[in-house]
This record gives C-alpha cells, structure tokens and sequence, in this order.
C-alpha cells in the first residue's frame, strides 16, 4: 500500500514526525467540525479544506494540506 502523502513531503513541512502528527491530527478536527457546522447551516466560522482530493477521510485531507505546505504552525515553549 502506497501511503500518500509520502512521509518524506511532510517532514520537509514539519521538521519532524511528531508534529506532522499533531498539525494534521488539529487540522482533522478542525475540518470534521466544518463539515458538522455545514449540516446545521453554520457558515464562516471554519475553514473548508484548502487542497482538492477524491477522499472523505478529513485526517488525509489534512495530511495533504501539511505536505502541501498549506498550514503554518510554530513551536511553542
């Protein structure tokens, strides 16, 4: 089975594993919650994926946004 996005694309997004997991896991739950809003006609208070895919599965979504390089996030202290 090919994985895509390639782990490769994400860490040059991210810098390491755990945070492509972490920026992608935030993204998932934020596009699940624009999906939920839209089903009770709330419009505007979350993002809508930001990367054209064939899939339904929001952590992919969220996965090709990262490798993408559509989300910026930073470390916090």
């Amino acid at each position: 089975m090919i994985q895509k996005p390639r782990v490769d694309k994400l860490l040059d997004q991210t810098g390491a594993h755990y945070a492509a997991g972490v920026v992608a896991a935030k993204r998932a739950r934020q596009i699940n919650a624009y999906y939920h809003s839209l089903s009770e006609g709330a419009y505007g208070e979350y993002t809508p994926p930001m990367v054209e895919t064939g899939t339904g599965n929001y952590l992919t979504i969220a996965l090709e946004e990262t490798a993408a390089g559509k989300l910026k996030f930073e470390y916090k202290a």
